[in-house]
């Protein structure tokens, strides 16, 4: 049985603030998307990593969205990325309100912006901050700022 000794190892790393660096190795294979196979550029880059890093990692994941979720750190508008939410709930929000300003005769000027890669331009230490002022422990903190945002070293 593996759950003992996983379970130390959790343990280890979650009071150490450590990640172990296997879990950070990716074996990074190109699938083909579509197009010449001749083209690079029509290649996407998969990375496999470690079994025990993800599942350290859903453990995590479930201790931030309880926090979030019990703090209400997530506003009612917010649809991506929540449980239960999607584009369509966000379109029918989003619908529902218009047609309630445009029955009560009111202008509607509506602006969509669409953020290319977002996470890739966000201020890791902002982002860490942003979520430290709502109040995440350190050791969540720490941990995610070294598993998570800590950059994976690849193996081709």
């Amino acid at each position: 049985m593996l759950t003992k000794p996983l379970s130390i190892i959790y343990q280890q790393s979650w009071l150490t603030r450590e990640v172990p660096v296997d879990w950070r190795l990716a074996n990074v294979t190109p699938i083909h998307k579509k197009g010449r196979k001749e083209d690079p550029g029509n290649y996407r880059p998969v990375g496999l990593t470690s079994v025990p890093g993800k599942f350290m990692e859903q453990i995590i994941l479930s201790a931030i969205t309880q926090h979030v979720q019990d703090n209400q750190v997530i506003r009612p508008s917010q649809h991506g990325f929540v449980k239960g939410r999607s584009c369509l709930t966000n379109l029918i929000s989003f619908y529902d309100k218009m047609t309630c300003l445009v029955d009560e005769g009111k202008t509607v000027d509506v602006v969509y912006l669409d953020f290319s890669k977002a996470f890739d331009i966000v201020s890791h230490s902002i982002l860490l901050e942003k979520v430290a002022a709502h109040g995440l422990d350190g050791h969540t903190l720490c941990w995610v700022k070294t598993g998570w945002l800590a950059s994976p070293k690849e193996l081709w």
